[in-house]
């Protein structure tokens, strides 16, 4: 194994092409470190606009290691950078406060804008969540999207903070409806849309994703036995030109159950019938011990079960600041075409 100086320095090495590109494009937020598949399991370190943030998952750095890492990417990067050290190795252990270096400096922890392709991103080292504010892995799917928007009405399911209806927008989309049932995902969101005035504004929707999108496909939503559901905001039934469907791995409501393991069919099929016909589909699957051949399969059998057979369909990886030494990737995202 090598050691963790010797496995940071070949992976910035490694991305040297790829920074040069995104720097050129107005992106200065990207993986410097991509510690399962580099080297060091459990730690990654990713740059945020002025931020460099570094997360340890399985054990502690300690404060030399941490000082030395964060010193070798500004030195490759030839930039000053505000370091914020997240360590998540145990419950409720982001912040030490044993150490001044653990902490981070004031600046590191106040509002930021990282970019990409010139585009205005909030970023915040801490927050009440534990995901920063922008997944990386996703941004090809972004650039998917931003390039095949134009003037179409686009449904951004699971929004987060909402960077794909930020691409979209800046596409040309005609429309962009972000959903998501976390209110402080889509205040993010709105502040990601104020950040960037020049765009189409975008339209938010905090709801349950079941209601939503059974109303926007529909079908009825049924209450279980015994059970009265609770409000949720009504939706006239309407189909979206251009639908990206990114859920989580697990999460349970009143409404329904998310589970991509076991029952990803209960999330595609009113995502496919919210999707106009020739429109596009984008759904995503995250989960490491998932497939994506045997994925793929599903997600086409079920298309075809409900009358909307896939006329055409790709795989998009994620960038290669994601590496993956067996071509299997977490993040698998396949682009239907209807």
């Amino acid at each position: 194994m090598p050691s963790l100086d010797q496995a940071l320095r070949a992976a910035l090495h490694n991305r040297q092409d790829l920074l040069a590109e995104l720097h050129q494009q107005g992106t200065d937020c990207y993986r410097l470190f991509h510690g399962s598949q580099e080297g060091a399991g459990g730690l990654t370190i990713d740059r945020y606009g002025p931020q460099l943030l570094v997360q340890s998952f399985h054990q502690s750095l300690s404060r030399d290691e941490l000082l030395q890492l964060a010193e070798q990417c500004q030195t490759s990067l030839g930039t000053q950078l505000l370091l914020v050290y997240n360590d998540r190795s145990e419950g409720n252990s982001r912040i030490d406060r044993t150490d001044a270096v653990y902490q981070a400096e004031s600046a590191a922890l106040e509002d930021l804008i990282g970019h990409e392709w010139g585009l205005n991103y909030r970023v915040r080292g801490r927050h009440a969540g534990q995901d920063p504010l922008l997944f990386l892995d996703l941004r090809n799917a972004r650039c998917w999207v931003k390039a095949h928007s134009a003037g179409k009405s686009v449904l951004n399911l699971f929004a987060y903070t909402c960077g794909v209806g930020l691409s979209a927008a800046a596409g040309g989309a005609s429309e962009v409806l972000n959903l998501d049932f976390a209110e402080g995902n889509l205040a993010v969101g709105r502040e990601n849309g104020q950040l960037n005035p020049q765009l189409l504004p975008m339209q938010f929707v905090q709801s349950d994703y079941f209601p939503a999108i059974r109303q926007l496909a529909g079908l009825p939503i049924n209450a279980r036995r015994g059970q009265k559901l609770p409000h949720y905001p009504r939706l006239e039934q309407r189909q979206f030109d251009l639908v990206l469907l990114d859920p989580p791995a697990w999460a349970k409501s009143a409404f329904g159950t998310v589970d991509l393991l076991r029952d990803y069919q209960s999330l595609l099929k009113p995502a496919i019938l919210a999707t106009a016909d020739d429109g596009v589909l984008i759904c995503c699957n995250n989960l490491a011990k998932v497939a994506m051949a045997d994925w793929r399969e599903q997600v086409l059998r079920c298309a075809e079960k409900l009358g909307r057979p896939v006329r055409d369909w790709q795989v998009l990886p994620p960038a290669a600041d994601f590496p993956s030494q067996d071509g299997q990737p977490p993040l698998k995202t396949l682009i239907l075409q209807f």
